[in-house]
């Protein structure tokens, strides 16, 4: 990055109403937080389209969505639910699609179980990769006609490399790699995992996702930037010789530290 990252943010559509015009200015990435329940994907979401749509007339940005999550694991061994998996990550492709959003937050499938007994038995760790690729090749190729980056966020992951291992094992422009700044700090502060800079040092230029939150170290916060204990300095200098421009989203609980969180990291001179 030669100039100054420009800060995104993710919200719902009502935040989106009151965030609109600090969007559109300067025409900043945007993650769409309304398409992550089953009751929605389920039912008749077109409505919520069409009002995504009209609050960004005028938006030229990179939009995305975090895709289905709750009660979802991308290696669940059981074929009966993992076939319901894969249909949660068809929804989200085709609200994708609905949207022209260019991106889908998806959850890592490592847990810190993992971290400690991955190497206990012989296939454990290639198990994990052949489980995801089972519930993810049936859309892979969806994604890739969509051009949808499917990115895959940190969640307990203790171990930087697993996720972007995984990544790697579609070698294909429709996977790649999130980083949640909130759950690597939670990870080294609970965990004993590397600090949130090791995370994108690692991730390289596979990562094209980044959610910003502050937090303890002890939970996942989503606290606004500034409030907790994120060495900033250390995570942008990270990111700044990357050159996949990965999307930098401020996710955060309370949607009215955004315009502050921004303004904070401003202040250091780290991003505008």
């Amino acid at each position: 990055m030669t100039t100054l990252p420009l800060l995104g943010a993710a919200m719902p559509l009502d935040a989106l109403e009151t965030h609109r015009d600090w969007l559109i200015a300067d025409q900043r990435d945007l993650e769409l937080q309304d398409f992550i329940k089953a009751d929605v994907l389920n039912g008749d979401w077109q409505p919520l389209v069409d009002r995504a749509r009209a609050l960004l007339d005028g938006y030229a940005g990179r939009l995305g969505i975090h895709g289905p999550f709750w009660g979802l694991s991308l290696a669940n061994p059981d074929p009966d639910l993992r076939a319901l998996v894969t249909r949660r990550m068809e929804q989200g492709l085709a609200v994708c699609e609905a949207l022209g959003a260019t991106q889908m937050v998806i959850h890592s499938p490592y847990s810190t179980w993992m971290y400690n007994n991955l190497d206990n038995l012989p296939s454990a760790r290639q198990d994990v990769v052949d489980l995801v690729h089972a519930t993810l090749d049936p859309v892979v190729g969806r994604a890739e006609d969509l051009g949808v980056q499917m990115v895959l966020e940190n969640i307990e992951d203790k171990d930087p490399d697993a996720r972007c291992d995984l990544a790697r094992s579609f070698d294909s422009p429709a996977v790649q790699v999130s980083i949640d700044t909130g759950h690597a700090h939670y990870a080294h502060g609970s965990t004993g995992a590397a600090p949130v800079d090791y995370y994108v040092h690692r991730a390289g230029n596979l990562l094209r996702h980044v959610h910003l939150q502050d937090a303890d170290g002890y939970a996942d916060r989503h606290w606004a930037i500034g409030k907790g204990t994120v060495n900033w300095h250390a995570v942008f200098a990270a990111l700044a010789p990357l050159t996949s421009e990965p999307r930098l989203i401020l996710e955060l609980r309370d949607k009215a530290g955004i315009l502050p969180s921004a303004a904070y990291l401003a202040d250091l001179g780290l991003a505008r």
